[in-house]
């Protein structure tokens, strides 16, 4: 009762397998397409949005990364972390998750003004006479965090470390506005 199944293979294909119809392929083809639409745009796009979503993300990381040094820029922004285990004082952002939202948000922006700075022998000048500015504000913020330790959350020194934050990233934005001044002139007598 046992066969070989070559034997039954040749028999198989001597016979002729039915033949389809004329354009089957192309009406199965469409039919997919219809049930399953090619997707490729929309796959582009959540492709350009998560690389969008990792380049942010890293260049955040990178501006917030106290590993690395900017010779060229003193530090501005005192964000206390050398000593993490000894620190037990409060911070803006301990007191509420909205708080901690508004710090991160203005140290950010104003280390990302800080990164974008041209600093040029020409300029020099200028971009010190602002960082004395923003040193004053950044020892006026260490004092206000201070108050903060001492005499507790209040909505006054909250105000005003907030205030602090703000002054600090309209008095960079005033700095790159008078580079852009000055290369505008530049570029005009040229």
């Amino acid at each position: 009762m046992s066969r070989d199944i070559r034997d039954l293979l040749k028999t198989d294909s001597a016979n002729e397998l039915p033949k389809m119809k004329i354009g089957h392929e192309k009406r199965f083809v469409d039919r997919l397409e219809k049930e399953f639409p090619s997707s490729s745009t929309k796959m582009v796009a959540i492709w350009a949005i998560a690389a969008s979503v990792l380049i942010l993300l890293g260049i955040f990381l990178f501006i917030n990364d106290p590993s690395i040094e900017n010779s060229n820029k003193p530090a501005i922004v005192n964000t206390d972390k050398e000593h993490p285990e000894q620190d037990t004082s409060i911070k803006l952002g301990d007191l509420s998750p909205d708080l901690k939202k508004i710090e991160d948000y203005y140290v950010a922006n104003i280390n990302l003004e800080l990164a974008k700075l041209p600093v040029s022998k020409e300029n020099e000048e200028l971009i010190e006479g602002y960082m004395a500015q923003l040193e004053e504000l950044n020892n006026e913020y260490t004092a206000l965090s201070e108050e903060l330790n001492l005499y507790g959350p209040n909505d006054q020194t909250i105000t005003a470390m907030i205030q602090n934050l703000q002054l600090r990233l309209e008095l960079l934005r005033n700095l790159k506005e008078e580079l852009n001044k000055i290369n505008k002139s530049k570029n005009e007598t040229v």
